[in-house]
C-alpha cells in the first residue's frame, strides 16, 4: 500500500486558555520569510469553530496548522502533494515537518513559551478515504511500516499504539511513547 496525503499531528501541553491570535502575524512571517522549502500561500482563521481547525498556514504542498481536532490542541501538518520515494520516506516527511514547525512555535520570542510540545502523543493520519478506508485491511497492510515508524521516530522509549475504529473517520494511529522526548530529540531519531 503506498501511503500518500501523510498527516502528523504532535501534540501542546498546558493549552487551557491559550489564545491563538499570536498566530496569525508569526504565520505570516513564516510565509515571507520563506522559512520551510514548501511555498506557503495564506493563513485561514477557524478558531471560531468549537474543536476545529483553530489556525492554518496554507501552501501549495503542505499546511501546517495548531488545530483543535477533538477537543485536543496540536500542531498538524498536512501533506498535500503526492510524494516520492517509500512510505518510510513520507512518514519521515510529514513528522519532520510537523516538528520543525514545533520547534519555531516553542522558540517564537512573542509566544514567551506558552506553546509547548508534550513531546509523547503523537498521531498519523492518511487523508485519503480512497486511498486508505479506516478498515482492517489498511490498518493490517499499513501495520508494519506505521509500526517501524513509531519505534525510529520513539528511538529507545517505548510506546503504545492504537488505531481509530470509526469508518467514517481518516485512517489514523496514535502512539504514545513512554516518557516526554524534545522536538530535538525526535527530530535526531528520524535522522538516525
Amino acid at each position: 500500500m503506498e501511503l500518500q496525503h501523510v498527516n502528523v499531528k504532535l501534540f501542546l501541553q498546558d493549552t487551557a486558555g491559550l489564545d491563538l491570535e499570536p498566530l496569525i502575524p508569526i504565520f505570516h512571517s513564516w510565509i515571507q520569510d520563506k522559512v520551510f522549502d514548501e511555498r506557503l500561500l495564506d493563513i485561514a482563521d477557524y478558531r471560531h469553530v468549537p474543536d476545529g481547525p483553530g489556525i492554518i498556514l496554507i501552501g501549495l504542498e503542505g499546511d501546517y496548522a495548531v488545530d483543535n481536532a477533538e477537543g485536543r490542541l496540536g500542531v498538524r501538518y498536512n501533506r498535500k502533494a503526492g510524494l516520492n520515494g517509500s512510505n518510510a520516506d513520507r512518514l519521515k516527511q510529514a513528522a519532520g515537518a510537523a516538528l520543525s514547525a514545533c520547534q519555531r512555535l516553542e522558540a517564537e520570542p512573542s509566544l514567551g513559551g506558552k506553546l509547548r510540545f508534550d513531546g509523547q502523543d503523537v498521531e498519523v493520519f492518511i487523508n485519503d478515504r480512497l486511498l486508505a478506508p479506516n478498515n482492517e485491511t489498511t490498518r493490517a497492510a499499513a501495520e508494519p511500516e506505521v509500526r517501524a515508524f513509531f519505534t525510529q521516530l520513539f528511538g529507545d522509549s517505548g510506546y503504545s499504539l492504537s488505531y481509530a475504529s470509526d469508518a467514517r473517520r481518516l485512517f489514523s494511529a496514535s502512539a504514545k511513547a513512554s516518557r516526554s522526548l524534545t522536538a530535538a530529540e525526535l527530530l535526531a531519531n528520524l535522522k538516525s
